[in-house]
């Protein structure tokens, strides 16, 4: 596994000829296979966060750094999923999730064991030959989260993943990457807006302010749910009805509410 470190980072981008600072002074650590999920106002520079420990962007100024080396590019290191799916419309499942294994240059016998792995493991069993088209939107999430997991990633990259479903299904994700992390753990950061799915997913929450985005508050939830000995196998919302789930949500949401522009309000 790996760290991610961002170290004195700043973003900033020209507009209309002009320069705008989307992001200054982020200092970050996510420890390995530590859960961190970011949550802000639209436009604080959630995203580019998770961008730049892609390698996709680049920092204005400071590092982002993987597992002690600095982040210049992508890599199989590092497995991003997106909010749209991604996937090659004219891939069926089974191929989709064997593509990055071929630019890795895994053995074929290997390649069909880890994608019958995940394939069992994401319920994705009986769909292998069929094609995104023919696949609901949860589905063709899960063939994305395999995808990235059977790079056996040392970091996963999640860009509001769950933000294109419907809600009945993004609860019924949400529980399913609850169980493929307690199976497969990686150091997950984790972009959202949804501040309950923060709160039930993720070891530490990093609150952030309106642009220019800065880091507002970093919250412990790990320790509140072992405190609390949250049942791990319960269903989503019997974990939210916890007195300490609550808490925790609302003052999230607080701290969220403070930094609505005042035409928000």
């Amino acid at each position: 596994m790996a760290t991610i470190q961002f170290n004195g980072v700043g973003r900033t981008f020209a507009q209309g000829g002009n320069q705008f600072v989307a992001l200054q002074g982020i200092d970050l650590e996510v420890q390995e296979r530590e859960f961190v999920a970011i949550v802000g106002p639209s436009g604080c520079g959630k995203t580019t966060c998770m961008r730049m420990a892609a390698g996709l962007e680049h920092p204005s100024v400071g590092q982002v750094m993987v597992d002690r080396i600095e982040v210049t590019r992508p890599g199989p290191d590092r497995a991003v999923v997106f909010q749209q799916f991604a996937l090659f419309p004219w891939k069926s499942v089974w191929d989709n999730i064997e593509f990055g294994l071929h630019s890795l240059r895994v053995p074929a016998a290997e390649r069909k064991r880890r994608i019958e792995h995940y394939i069992a493991l994401m319920g994705l069993g009986g769909y292998e030959r069929a094609f995104p088209h023919q696949l609901s939107g949860g589905m063709q999430q899960r063939v994305a989260i395999a995808r990235a997991y059977v790079l056996d990633p040392k970091v996963l990259l999640m860009d509001e993943p769950f933000g294109a479903l419907d809600a009945q299904t993004r609860v019924v994700m949400q529980e399913e990457l609850v169980r493929l992390a307690r199976q497969h753990p990686r150091t997950v950061l984790f972009i959202t807006h949804a501040v309950d799915e923060a709160v039930y997913l993720a070891d530490r929450i990093v609150v952030m302010t309106r642009r220019p985005g800065t880091i507002r508050e970093i919250i412990d939830v790990k320790s509140v749910r072992e405190a609390e000995r949250w049942d791990q196998h319960a269903r989503i919302e019997d974990v939210m009805d916890q007195a300490s789930f609550v808490h925790l949500r609302t003052h999230v949401w607080k701290l969220l509410r403070d930094q609505q522009a005042p035409n928000e309000h």
